[in-house]
């Protein structure tokens, strides 16, 4: 197996030891988690706004699968953590606009108890390639 890494300035750059995705064998690509951070200024977008974090992680997704040369049709599945479940719906309903719902990608999505810089959301996704 060969892996590539896969980098864009369009997206929050990594602070620790791992990339924004890594192509494998140039058949499937696995995006690291993407939480709401601007990716020119490293600044949190959306204070305590899901609608505008949700935005935000999904633009930085779809840049990452943009510079690995695929979109959001081809991600197969997708983990969504949210730090409050009552913001599913919100969520949910971005989301859906990157997503169309007939080929959506399975999914899992999951509350969880901390996330990095206490953003509201993170999602991370596998693409075919």
């Amino acid at each position: 197996m060969n892996k590539q890494v896969i980098n864009t300035s369009l997206a929050p750059a990594p602070v620790g030891p791992y990339n924004q995705a890594i192509s494998a064998s140039g058949q499937m690509l696995f995006v690291s988690g993407q939480i709401p951070l601007n990716p020119s200024t490293g600044e949190l977008v959306g204070d305590g706004d899901i609608t505008k974090q949700t935005n935000q992680v999904l633009t930085n997704l779809k840049a990452i699968l943009t510079a690995a040369g695929v979109s959001c049709e081809n991600v197969v599945k997708t983990t969504v953590f949210l730090a409050d479940m009552n913001d599913f719906a919100t969520m949910n309903s971005v989301y859906s606009q990157y997503f169309n719902e007939a080929t959506a990608p399975a999914r899992a999505c999951v509350q969880v108890s901390r996330l990095p810089k206490d953003v509201l959301v993170e999602i991370d996704c596998i693409a075919v390639i």
